[in-house]
């Protein structure tokens, strides 16, 4: 397992008082899934009733947006690569 950072915008930072988790993982899924298991209010702010990830949430691997890649969230991982989460906000 490689350890990852995971970055987390502001305003889903507040409900778990962090902007960065360390998590030990092989794919970004499974990163995710260390982070929302520790961080559990978490897991309904970035996933649906499926388990999808939210239309309103990217996740980049990297540079690179996991819903461009072939492998999605199943992407693997290395040691000291980084996840991005960010969320869209709407208003005016």
């Amino acid at each position: 397992m490689a350890q990852v950072s995971v970055h987390i915008p502001s305003i889903l930072a507040t409900l778990i008082g962090v902007r960065e988790v360390a998590v030990n993982a092989d794919s970004v899924k499974e990163a995710l899934a260390q982070l929302t298991s520790r961080h559990p209010p978490l897991e309904q702010a970035l996933f649906d009733e499926a388990g999808v990830l939210r239309a309103h949430v990217l996740c980049f691997h990297n540079a690179e947006n996991t819903r461009w890649h072939a492998e999605g969230l199943d992407r693997a991982v290395l040691a000291g690569d980084r996840i991005t989460i960010l969320q869209a906000v709407a208003g005016g």
